[in-house]
Order: C-alpha cells, then structure tokens, then sequence
C-alpha cells in the first residue's frame, strides 16, 4: 500500500519540514533520561528515545490527520494537508502511522519490560488526543500526558532492568519524581499548545471544536503565563530536590525570560504572533534540558 514515489508526501505528512513538534517532546524526555542515569544515560538510550520519539511523533501526526480531516478542510492553515485534500488516503496514513508505531515499538523492545509495558499506555493516549477535541474543554490536557509520558518511560529504561510485567516492578523502575515531572511538563503543553489553539481559535469556534483558547477566552493570555510559571517553578523544586543545583537555575532563569517574550509575542492575539510563540517553544524546552544536563556534568 505504501509507495516509494509518495515519500514527499508521506514526509509531508509527518510534518518533516517542521521538527518543533517532535522537539517538544524530545527536551522534556531526554531531561528525564539525563536525570535517571544521573547524567549521560550513554548511546544506546539516548538513541532509542530520539529515533523512538521521532517516530511516534510522526505516527500520530497521522493518525490525528485522519481523525481531523473533515475538521481540517474548514480551517485556512490545515486545509492541504496530505489527508485532507484527498492526496493520501485514509488507509495509506493509517498503513504509513502503523508502520512508524511498529518501527518505535522494535526500539522500544530493545530496554526492558517496564518500559515495554509503558509504551502500551503511550500508545493508547496518542490515539486518544485527536477524539478527546470533540469531548473535553481543555484537550491540551490529554495532548499534555501524551507528550509527557517520555519522561516516566525514560526513568523505566534506566531503572527497570530484570524487572517483569507486576505493578510492583513498575513502581520499582519509575519513581513518585518521574509522574511529578510529568505532572509538571503538563502545564507547559497547556502554554504552548494553547498559543497554537489561538490562531485557530476563529475556525475552530465555527466548526465547534473545542480548545482551551475557546475555554479559556479572554483570560487566555494571563491563563497561559501561569502555566509556564507553575511549569517553571514546578520543574525548578522538582531538579532541587532530585540535587540539581545553580548550573540548572541559571537554565531555568533563562527559560523564565523566553515567557516574558512569549508574552510580547502573544499579548495582541494576532495569529502569526502566537504562531511564533509556539514555534520557538522547543527553545525554551532545550534551555532546561541544557541546565538539567550541564548541572550533571559539572557535579
């Protein structure tokens, strides 16, 4: 079903052009790996959760395609995406999506059971998030534990090793600071992902979709800076009390000034200027990971 001569489309697809998505997930997981290991997690992990986010990250840009695709004809900036207009169809993305899962999954298969184990409910919440738009008020929630659950499945890989499928070795390889972290990073998906809501906000109220932009209204803006700072200042006790130490408060402080030109960026709700507040996110997401990891190594 899959077709060499398709490949510009099937890249377009997966959004190859455009890596902030997948960088999103990335920092927040590597700075999970980083903080597991207690610094360089060595080749092996590092490379099974890049190539294995990349992959999983592409494979639901194909299933949310498909999902959204009667939605995305209505809205100006999604409307020639492959599936949409008809240039990829629905069987072929989800052939292309399932091949990409199963390709993660082969990584994935390499670390051990608890991390195996985890990956079957990382599956289930990406195939959720394009549905939970059409029930809950605030998606970006779901879309938030979808791209946070790299970090309990990073802690699993470094401290799951001979464990088996019992609920106690899970709680064994991921620690209470692993889903903490996860609880954190929610509220910068929240940010992030509600900056990307804002310049839909329009189509998005005329096809009935829901978004936290939509929820949110008015109080958007100011709902968005608390969200970074509950990030920010959840993710700075979390690194204290796991040892960090000033290298990762400088990072963290340097993140914080990035919110204050976000703010600039997204204060008049045009569309291109939150538009670009989301896509230089994965900016702010390195600058921790950077503080996380130079902290380690200057122990």
């Amino acid at each position: 079903m899959l077709r060499a001569a398709r490949l510009p489309l099937y890249l377009d697809l997966v959004r190859w052009d455009r890596p902030a998505g997948w960088l999103l997930l990335l920092w927040p997981t590597l700075s999970a790996l980083w903080l597991a290991a207690g610094g360089f997690p060595g080749w092996h992990l590092l490379a099974v959760f890049i190539a294995g986010t990349v992959l999983m990250r592409s494979a639901g840009c194909c299933v949310n395609d498909v999902a959204d695709r009667d939605f995305d004809r209505h809205v100006k900036r999604t409307a020639q995406r492959p599936v949409t207009s008809g240039a990829v169809p629905v069987r072929e993305a989800l052939a292309l999506g399932a091949v990409l899962a199963l390709a993660a999954f082969a990584l994935v298969l390499t670390t051990n059971v608890p991390t195996v184990a985890l990956s079957f409910a990382a599956l289930a919440v990406t195939l959720a998030y394009p549905y939970a738009k059409r029930l809950v008020s605030m998606p970006q929630a779901v879309l938030g534990v979808a791209f946070s659950f790299g970090i309990p499945m990073a802690y699993a890989a470094v401290h799951g090793v001979g464990g088996g499928w019992g609920f106690e070795d899970l709680l064994a390889a991921v620690p209470w600071a692993a889903w903490a972290l996860l609880a954190s990073n929610l509220f910068w998906v929240l940010a992030y992902d509600t900056e990307y809501a804002m310049v839909d906000r329009d189509d998005d109220l005329r096809i009935g979709m829901k978004t936290s932009a939509i929820t949110l209204g008015r109080h958007d803006v100011m709902a968005i800076m608390g969200f970074y700072a509950a990030y920010l200042l959840s993710w700075a006790a979390l690194g204290l009390q796991q040892g960090l130490g000033p290298v990762f408060l400088a990072g963290i402080a340097v993140a914080a000034a990035q919110v204050a030109w976000h703010h600039r960026l997204i204060r008049g709700r045009t569309r291109e200027g939150c538009f670009r507040a989301f896509r230089v996110n994965h900016w702010l997401g390195f600058t921790v990971f950077a503080g996380v990891a130079a902290d380690l190594a200057l122990r």
